[in-house]
């Protein structure tokens, strides 16, 4: 059986992305690879910041272990499931 990493709702992948952006950057991730804590809202517009290329407005992170990339997904499940509590909840 072929896997697929298919969007069920195709209108959630800029919320997706937006999320791991800000969660990296939460944890560093970003400071590290644009050399020390810039501000990376406007990152696209520099093209390039610490040796790290950006095109179309999406950072290369291919520098980052698995164990931070993993960090990230795991604290993306985390907050969907506490947003999705919360709304089931109130």
């Amino acid at each position: 059986m072929a896997r697929t990493n298919r969007t069920v709702v195709p209108e959630s992948r800029a919320m997706l992305k937006q999320m791991q952006y800000e969660i990296a950057s939460e944890f560093g991730l970003y400071g590290a690879s644009y050399g020390g804590g810039m501000d990376t809202e406007f990152a696209s517009e520099l093209g390039t910041i610490g040796g790290a290329s950006v095109s179309g407005g999406t950072p290369y992170l291919g520098h980052l272990s698995s164990r931070d990339n993993g960090s990230v997904g795991g604290e993306i499940t985390k907050r969907l499931i506490k947003q999705a509590e919360q709304s089931l909840f109130a």
